[in-house]
């Protein structure tokens, strides 16, 4: 027999989906690092001041202000998951390159190294794409991703300035990105990457006596080229970027939060969640783009048109 809690969650989640997610794109700023926080990432500052000054007029669409390409980084064990994904979330990015372990002959099948895998995956599309997009935004092949909520949250941000984003994690005293909930870099940074690589290739901590996980890796990388971790959250100090799926969250979020599930579990502004099946993700389509509440008005400013000849929800 379920218990009540499993039976909870299975009653609320469709409504966590639509509820949840789909929110107008109401003002988003970073947390900042105060003296009470145990940790020493940097946290993004606020905006400063108005958000977006002058956007409070007629929604204004803004498709070609900000692009964004999508690297989806999987083995070929992942392949029933491509499908899935190009008929979902990839469809909202500016462009998607999925890269698996057999991808154009970059990597050797006989010694696969997800670090390996990872690097000459950032040089091929930076070497196919250059800054035709402004940011590279790299998941894993279960990772779901709302790309209006991450257009939004970069909007303010320069890509020509260094900026490595997401949920950030600690490892002694590397802070690093989780590959697990979607790394975002600026051009600029993927920039300083590809010149770190071509002076040390292998780009490796020598002081290690095994090797890094892949994101750790890149973070390690990223610091001598002087790039550091940044924590994504919202204006309640919620994280965007999110590990685990949405039942994981809710039912981490219950018991502290037993009258408030929701409030206690996910941003309104989320931009991912990781673990997800095919099926999962379809779910997660109809909660995000296609329910709707009747006679409801959403106060959308700003207006993230798909990309031309996308067959978009």
């Amino acid at each position: 027999m379920a218990s009540p809690g499993a039976s909870f969650i299975k009653g609320t989640l469709a409504g966590i989906i639509s509820w949840a997610l789909l929110t107008s794109l109401s003002h988003i700023h970073h947390g900042r690092e105060g003296p009470a926080q145990t940790h020493r990432h940097r946290h993004l500052p606020p905006a400063g001041g108005k958000a977006f000054p002058g956007v409070d007029q007629a929604p204004r669409p803004l498709n070609g202000s900000l692009r964004v390409l999508c690297v989806i980084l999987g083995e070929s064990e992942d392949e029933d998951h491509w499908t899935g994904l190009k008929a979902t979330w990839t469809k909202h990015c500016d462009r998607a390159e999925l890269y698996d372990t057999r991808h154009d002959g970059l990597f050797q099948a006989d010694r696969y190294d997800r670090w390996i895998h990872m690097r000459e995956t950032y040089k091929d599309v930076f070497g196919k794409h250059g800054d035709n997009y402004s940011w590279y935004f790299l998941t894993l092949p279960t990772t779901f991703a709302v790309m209006e909520n991450l257009k939004y949250f970069l909007l303010t941000r320069d890509a020509w300035q260094p900026f490595y984003l997401g949920r950030t994690a600690r490892s002694g005293d590397l802070e690093y990105v989780s590959a697990e909930g979607g790394i975002v870099l600026s051009i600029e940074t993927v920039k300083r990457f590809i010149r770190r690589l071509r002076s040390d290739e292998d780009c490796a901590d020598p002081s290690a006596i095994w090797n890094l996980a892949y994101d750790k890796q890149l973070a390690f990388c990223l610091k001598y080229a002087g790039i550091f971790a940044e924590n994504a959250e919202d204006f309640e100090g919620k994280n965007v970027f999110n590990t685990k799926p949405i039942a994981h969250l809710i039912q981490e979020a219950m018991p502290s939060n037993p009258q408030h599930v929701v409030k206690g579990c996910c941003s309104d502004m989320a931009i991912t969640f990781n673990g997800l099946t095919p099926q999962e993700m379809e779910v997660m389509m109809y909660g995000v783009y296609r329910l709707r509440a009747f006679g409801h008005h959403f106060n959308d400013t700003l207006v993230f048109l798909p990309p031309h000849g996308s067959e978009n929800d």
